[in-house]
Parts: structure tokens; C-alpha cells; sequence
């Protein structure tokens, strides 16, 4: 889809010679104010920090007026006149709000997500914004993890591509008023693999795990030409995350020649004296810009004590130097010492435009992923309904997490919804409880309205303070008393539909057992309830797939497809021992997930025949190619998302059972087949060995092609050494 985006890692030499010009005129003070990031929010005495040099950047202004007052501070009332980096959180939308990341990814369609992006990208720079703190690229496989809202899930294939898809949108050419907007990847690296899903937890995972599954994506957006990235709060195997040379000097600078800028997460650097890797805030800046921090966010460690610190010759002048270099080339190549200001009249012309909420619609609606459609009830034919629930009416929980300037008067709830998709059906609204507490008994009223309806439309799950940053989760079933009034509502023998709304997989055992329609709908944005009421009607056919398993219980996590075998597989024959066979199983649950990584349902019915495996064996140069053909053999038009999946069946390490490593999305009028054709470098099938090198070892593999990690048709081919 890309018109054109940016490479912001990568400066021309005329960048270099005027960030060389400008850093041979500065003073170590107004070097290490460079180097200082600072929310005004919190500090009174910001004018005063602005004109003595001592910021380099804020955060968190979205006042386009305040912005452009700082920045006459910085480029007219100090001495060189360099201007601030203006940087703030733009996850899922600026006004616009879209679903939530996770929800993004259910699309399977990095164009589209590339399209979101973009139309936040304009929003934010119509309104002063020069730097998003954004995509999340973390891998997440464990849902109690508040923050697995905010990213593409489990898979790393997948969660490249829609790295690489927000940074082209976020960094595109053009945006409005013709400025330009740096990408942040983050968090750098495997936050997303907290021990027990706990934010900000422990991280303890092998060099091998952190190259296969956890850096690829950020490696993708760096690829991709990300201007920046931000260092993680968590440690990794004993050392954190933000004062890590591992990473951040040998990976991320040698190994990848990342020439742009990293910073850290919101005092991450003073937050290694709680780690225990630093005594006090000297020796916490110390650590950090040794390891490879350019810039310190809200830490107050490189402006208390850096200059001292070169003073002291404890940390390199050229060091320094180095980062200043980086955060002056990256200001020069968005343009911002010609256009250091925003037009103030740009936020009327592309803030919440007719265009950017059709766009939000779409993306909600391939977002939304049918999870059972048992009958089949949906979509509806009913013109009495009783629509039940906490959150049917609630005009705040669609925005989720990190929302931001979103607002609840832009949302459109599942009941403004059905009211404009079938305004002629009779509609009876009872909230039935709240989302968390004990504050409403409503249940009997809604046992009453739905005996009284054709269908009763349950709308359940999590508000939106209820995922995001430092909102983990040791349960994750329905919050409150939701699951009593589930089971009520269903006892009346009315026809059920759930719709849940959430910012992660929910354990939903019961409702899965019980319920005969489920719609996850996850935290939709602003056009949620329309995206929700066009599936329900079947104004829209489902087409959303899952990027997160959803577990049967609590006790299963982690559960993800890309799993190992172990030496006693749960699907094989096991050990005989003691005269029974011992596998890796539970003895009182499945190992399977309740929906698994890829799946989701439609109204219509895909069929996959014909695998072809055209190249079975091939060389280490080679590409595989594999083709399938599937046909909609429903009555109703609809989209499938086909995945290609392989195994490398022996390896001098142990591989996962499968691999996603590509996917396409297909519209296939009723009855019409098409050839689906992946072709994949045999490159891409490789992993770090013994010796942590990336690399390709000759031998079987499995393939598949299907609609989900759990199905599909099998065939296999060979790689040869010669």
C-alpha cells in the first residue's frame, strides 16, 4: 500500500556535516541537555530548563500552542537555537482511536494496519507531534500481560510484518502540513516475556529464544528504516534492559548498524538502583550511557550527573558525542530546524476526518474474529432483541488502552449500532451489572427482557483500564459478576450471542461449552459498535483470525502454537514406564487451546484442496514455493486469511513444531476458487545453532497450507546441502 515513507536510520552526509557543524559549537552542558527528555506535566520549571539548554526533548504536550510557545523558548530564547523533539504515545490512533494493536493484527492485513497508522501519523503531526512512542513490536505469549493489548501477539513472522507495516505508515512522506513524524519501536527487548505476566517482571529466556523469537520484529522495524527505539523497563537474564551492552551495543549497533537514536523507557534508567544494578542515580547514569542510551527519559540521571561523569573521565567525551550526533541528525532530517513550528489551523483540517472514521470502521470490522457460531444463530434474522450487558452502552471501554486523546463522545457504542444497522428491530437495553464491582443488580431484569426477546445479545469483558501497561491479570475470566450474569441470561432458553470486549484473550471455558455465538470484538476504537452490529446483521461477513491463543484455563500459560515437541510429545506415543505411557500432558486439561493461534470463523465455508509442494527439494539458495487451492463453497461472499506453516523436523537444536512463514488474505465471491502460491526463501527457514549463528541446516521438513495453526493440509519437502 505504501505511498513513499522515510528512512529516518540512515542520515545523509549533509545531515552529518551540519549535526557536525552545530555539536562543534556546544558546550558539554548543552550536550547532555540533548540528551535530557522531560515531560512538562510534571516539572514546573520547564520554561527555565528550555532556555538554559538542559532539554532535548518532551513529551506527553498535545496543546498545539504550548508546543509551538517550548519551541520558541528553545529556537529563539537560547543560543543555538536547536529545537525540541516533541514525542508522545500514539498506539492505536491519535483522535481517530482503532482498535486496540492486537485487534489491528486479527486483520491479517499489513496494508490496512500501514493505512491506520498513516492517518495517525497525520493526526499527530497536525497537532505538534514529531516522534511516536510506537509500534510495540514485543511478542507476548502469555495473556495476563496487561500489555499484550498493545502489540501483534505471539507470532514472530506476523509480528514483523505489522512491525514493518506501522513504521512505513507512522514514518510516511507527506503527512500533514508536510512535516515529518519519527517511529519508536519498543520495548527493546522481551518485555513481553515478564515471568508470570506480571509488567515490568524478571525476564529469563536463552540468547537462542531472544534471537529466534523476541528480536526479529524489532529488526524489522529497524529494517524498515525506524528512526529510534526504546529500551525495555525489564531485565534479561540478570541484566535490565536499558543498561544492557549485550543488546544495545553489540546487537543492536555492531551487529545491525542501527545509526539511530535509543531511548529510554519513562525512567528506566534511574529505575536500575530498584533493580538492584545500580547504587544510586550516578552510577545508574553511568551504566545506562555506557551500555548505549542516547537519551533519558524522566530518569534525571543524565542531567544530574553526566557532565560530571565526562568531567570525571569516567565516560568518554566521544561517547557523548556520539549520541548528541544521533538526536541532532534525527531533528535535521525531519525537517525540523526549517519548520521548528506546526500550523495551528492543520488540526481542523485532518483531526477526526469523515475519512479517517470510515477508515477505523474497516479496521474494526476484518478485526473482529467469530469465535463459535453453533446453529448457525448469526448472522441475525431476529426484529426482537434484548441486549444485555456492561458494556452494550459504554462509551469509554471501545477506546482501550493508551486511548489517550481519544474521547468517549466519538465512540459509537454496540447499541448506537444496531440502532443505525436495523433501526426497524425492537431493542431492549438492560446493563445487567457492571464491569467490576457490586454496584448494579440488574440480572433478573435482564433474565426478563431476554425470555421476552428472539435473541439475547450479551456484550461482556474488560473496560478499558482493565489492559495496557500495569494492568496484569492473575484471572482472566469475565471480571465482576458477568459470568453470573451469563449464566442467567442463558438459563432463560433464549438464543445467546456474546460479544466480547477485551484487550486480551479470556479464559471463557464455560461460554465456549454453553453459548451458542461468540463475536470477539476486542476494544474496537471509536466505530465499534457499528463494526459490531454489521457482523451480528451480517451487513459483513467475519473474516478476523487470532494472533494470540486463548487458553482453556490459567494454568495452561503459556500456550502458543510454536511450541517444541519435547522428548515425550503429548500427540505421540510417549515412554512406557511403570506399564503406562508418560507424555507432556495435563492430567486435568488439554494441552490444546481453547481457540488456537490463526483461527476464526465465517459465514461462509472455505475448502483447501490440491497442495502442491513445486519444489521438493531445494538448496540452500532456493525458494520453496508451495500452492493450494481454496474455494468458498458457502453462499455468501467472505475473505480467508490462508497461512503456510513448515517444520524443520531434525536440527542440531530443537525446533518449534511450526513455524508461520506466510500468509495471504483472499475475497472469494460464493463459489469461486482461486490458487494460493507462497513462495519463500529457503533463507527464512533458519535459526541460531549451536553457536548462535543464524543459519539453514540441510534436511525433512513439514509444510502445510490452512486456516489456522491447528488444521490444514500436509505435505512435505527436503533441503539440500548441495
Amino acid at each position: 500500500m505504501s505511498d513513499g515513507h522515510i528512512r529516518l536510520n540512515r542520515f545523509e552526509q549533509r545531515v552529518v556535516a551540519q549535526a557536525d557543524e552545530i555539536l562543534s559549537r556546544m558546550t558539554l552542558d548543552e550536550k547532555v541537555g540533548q540528551m535530557n527528555q522531560l515531560d512538562p506535566r510534571w516539572n514546573r520549571e520547564i520554561d527555565k530548563l528550555v532556555r538554559q539548554s538542559k532539554v532535548g526533548s518532551v513529551l506527553s504536550i498535545r496543546s498545539v500552542s504550548e508546543i509551538n510557545r517550548l519551541q520558541r523558548v528553545a529556537v529563539e530564547e537560547t543560543r543555538l537555537g536547536i529545537p525540541l523533539l516533541v514525542g508522545n504515545d500514539v498506539i492505536h490512533g491519535y483522535r481517530t482511536i482503532f482498535p486496540i494493536p492486537l485487534a489491528e493484527s486479527c486483520t491479517w492485513d499489513p496494508d490496512l494496519v500501514e493505512r491506520a497508522a498513516r492517518i495517525a501519523a497525520d493526526e499527530a503531526a497536525a497537532s505538534g507531534t514529531d516522534w511516536i512512542f510506537a509500534p510495540m513490536v514485543d511478542i507476548c505469549r502469555d495473556p495476563r500481560w496487561g500489555r499484550i493489548a498493545e502489540g501483534a501477539g505471539e507470532d514472530p513472522t506476523l509480528g514483523q510484518a505489522m512491525a514493518r507495516a506501522r513504521v512505513r505508515g507512522f514514518q510516511a512522506d507527506g503527512l500533514a502540513g508536510e512535516r515529518r513524524i519519527a517511529a519508536c519501536p519498543k520495548h527493546y527487548v522481551a518485555y513481553g516475556a515478564a515471568e508470570a505476566g506480571k509488567d515490568y517482571n524478571t525476564v529469563d529466556i536463552s540468547e537462542r529464544t531472544l534471537r529466534d523469537v523476541f528480536l526479529p520484529p524489532f529488526w524489522a522495524a529497524i529494517d524498515e528504516g525506524a528512526a529510534s527505539i526504546m529500551s525495555a523497563f525489564n531485565e534479561i537474564s540478570g541484566i535490565p534492559a536499558s543498561a544492557n551492552p549485550f543488546t544495545l551495543r553489540e546487537v543492536l549497533r555492531q551487529e545491525w548498524d542501527f545509526e539511530g537514536v535509543v531511548l529510554s523507557d519513562y525512567n528506566a534508567v534511574g529505575e536500575l538502583v530498584a533493580h538492584g544494578f545500580a547504587a544510586d542515580l550516578r552510577e545508574a547514569a553511568l551504566r545506562a550511557v555506557l551500555a548505549g542510551i542516547d537519551m533519558d527519559m524522566m530518569g534525571h540521571a543524565f542531567p544530574e550527573h553526566l557532565v560530571a561523569l565526562v568531567e570525571e573521565g569516567a565516560v568518554p567525551l566521544s561517547l557523548v558525542d556520539d549520541a548528541v550526533r544521533r538526536i541532532l541528525c534525527l531533528k535535521i532530517a525531519l525537517g525540523l530546524f526549517e519548520r521548528p513550528y506546526t500550523d495551528e489551523g492543520l488540526e481542523a483540517q485532518f483531526i477526526l476526518r469523515e475519512d479517517h472514521r470510515h477508515a477505523a470502521l474497516d479496521v474494526a470490522r476484518k478485526s473482529i474474529v467469530l469465535l463459535k457460531n453453533e446453529g448457525p444463530i448469526l448472522p441475525l434474522r431476529t426484529t426482537k432483541i434484548a441486549l444485555i450487558g456492561p458494556l452494550a452502552d459504554d462509551r469509554a471501554a471501545p477506546l482501550g488502552c493508551w486511548h489517550c486523546e481519544g474521547r468517549p463522545e466519538d465512540v459509537e457504542t454496540v447499541l448506537d449500532g444496531i440502532r443505525a444497522v436495523r433501526p426497524g428491530c425492537a431493542v431492549e437495553f438492560v446493563e445487567g451489572c457492571t464491569v467490576a464491582d457490586d454496584a448494579l443488580d440488574q440480572v433478573e431484569d435482564a433474565v426478563r427482557a431476554a425470555r421476552q426477546a428472539e435473541a439475547a445479545v450479551l456484550v461482556l469483558g474488560e473496560n478499558e483500564r482493565m489492559s495496557g501497561e500495569a494492568r496484569s491479570r492473575a484471572y482472566l475470566g469475565l471480571p465482576g459478576r458477568q459470568q453470573e450474569l451469563l449464566e442467567a441470561v442463558v438459563a432463560s432458553g433464549t438464543p445467546v450471542v456474546c460479544v466480547l470486549m477485551s484487550g486480551r484473550p479470556l479464559v471463557i471455558p464455560w461460554m465456549a461449552e454453553h453459548v451458542p455465538a461468540i463475536v470477539q470484538a476486542w476494544h474496537g476504537g471509536i466505530r465499534a459498535g457499528r463494526a459490531v452490529a454489521d457482523i451480528l446483521f451480517g451487513e459483513v461477513n467475519p473474516s478476523g483470525k487470532l494472533t494470540a491463543s486463548f487458553p482453556r484455563t490459567v494454568g495452561q500459560i503459556p500456550v502458543y502454537y510454536g511450541h517444541k515437541s519435547t522428548g515425550r510429545p503429548f500427540l505421540g506415543e510417549g515412554t512406557v514406564q511403570f506399564e503406562q505411557a508418560y507424555r507432556s500432558n495435563y492430567i486435568d486439561e488439554s494441552n490444546r487451546p481453547l481457540y488456537p493461534f490463526g483461527y476464526g470463523l465465517s459465514y461462509t465455508t472455505f475448502a483447501y484442496k490440491d497442495l502442491n509442494v513445486e519444489t521438493p527439494v531445494v538448496g540452500m539458495e532456493d525458494t520453496l514455493v508451495v500452492s493450494a487451492t481454496v474455494t468458498n463453497e458457502g453462499e455468501l461472499p467472505g475473505d480467508e486469511v490462508v497461512q503456510l506453516y513448515v517444520q524443520d523436523l531434525v536440527g542440531s537444536v530443537t525446533r518449534p513444531v511450526k513455524e508461520l512463514k506466510g500468509f495471504e488474505r483472499l475475497s472469494l465471491a460464493a463459489g469461486e476458487s482461486a490458487s494460493v502460491r507462497f513462495e519463500v526463501p529457503i533463507s527464512e527457514l533458519g535459526f541460531h545453532g549451536l553457536v548462535l549463528e543464524y543459519g539453514v541446516e540441510a534436511g525433512a521438513f513439514k509444510v502445510w497450507i490452512g486456516p489456522d495453526a491447528e488444521s490444514g493440509l500436509e505435505a512435505a519437502f527436503t533441503v539440500s546441502a548441495g
